[in-house]
């Protein structure tokens, strides 16, 4: 292949290199922990977890971070899910109920303003 500015030829990629880019899949939880558990096992080789899995190499070394930083907790997908209220504490609590009822005021505000808007516009005619 050619650079577009220079007409230099450069290395493409060999067979044994494509692997790089494994076909994305998901895991399930008890899949991404013994992946872990292997990669660890293997004296962190990530570039052969990442073939025995069929994942890449970022996302084993990235599951092998957080295994490291927080245990199996750090395995969990927790993408779009909040911890429940129960767990918050008060201060977390008093923060949310003041955040609530500030815009519950200004809701209330703009419709008050509304209706005084809509009065004038009735006595006009």
């Amino acid at each position: 292949m050619l650079y577009h500015k220079g007409h230099r030829d450069f290395k493409t990629r060999g067979a044994r290199e494509e692997s790089d880019m494994a076909e994305k899949r998901k895991l399930s939880y008890e899949e991404r922990l013994q992946a872990v558990l292997y990669c660890i096992g293997q004296q962190l080789n990530y570039r052969q977890t990442s073939e025995q899995y069929k994942i890449t190499y970022q996302q084993i070394y990235s599951w092998v971070k957080k295994y490291q930083e927080q245990g199996e907790a750090g395995l969990l997908d927790r993408r779009g899910k909040r911890c429940p209220v129960s767990e918050y504490s008060a201060e977390e609590k008093a923060t949310a109920k003041l955040r609530q009822l500030e815009a519950e005021n200004r809701r209330l505000q703009m419709e008050n303003d509304f209706l005084k808007k809509l009065r004038e516009l009735e006595r006009g005619r």
